[in-house]
């Protein structure tokens, strides 16, 4: 019985190597003076790639977003459809996934909000998409001063 109700948190990582890939990819373009394909969606320096590793894909109903804010800003959590390789880092609009969460912390709050119908529901589909997945990675966008380093996140499910 314990093991049913066991909890499994898994951590947003950075990947810092396909960022740096896709940003690579933006300022190529740049310097052959070239426009990206169509439909094309390339990194702005706001935007970092993060990464989810499912250690266990099978039963997972989703529980909560765990996201700490050490300052005020805002970052949006998007997630992609996506299977990224060495090799092919173009990401390309329609393989953004709706909706997306959005957590916010304003000037001398203490707790993290968020729009929680949204967060809800993309927890509920991260959920979905862990059974075919063993990775899943997440557009995330840092606004309002906030930077990758003051963010500590993570997604809870029940296994």
């Amino acid at each position: 019985m314990a093991a049913e109700a066991a909890m499994l948190e898994l951590p947003f990582t950075c990947d810092e190597q396909l960022t740096r890939r896709m940003r690579l990819r933006f300022q190529s373009l740049q310097q052959r003076n070239m426009r990206p394909q169509d439909g094309e969606r390339l990194l702005r320096p706001n935007e970092h790639i993060y990464r989810v590793d499912f250690i266990q894909q099978h039963q997972l109903r989703f529980l909560r977003w765990d996201v700490q804010l050490e300052s005020p800003g805002k970052v949006t959590v998007t997630g992609t459809s996506q299977h990224w390789t060495p090799d092919l880092t173009h990401l390309m609009n329609r393989q953004l996934l709706e909706p997306v969460g959005i957590f916010w912390k304003k000037p001398g709050a203490e707790e993290v909000q968020c729009n929680e119908a949204d967060a809800q529901e993309f927890g509920e589909r991260i959920a979905e998409l862990a059974q075919i997945r063993k990775v899943m990675y997440f557009l995330l966008t840092f606004t309002g001063g906030l930077e990758p380093a003051q963010l500590k996140g993570s997604i809870v499910f029940k296994a």
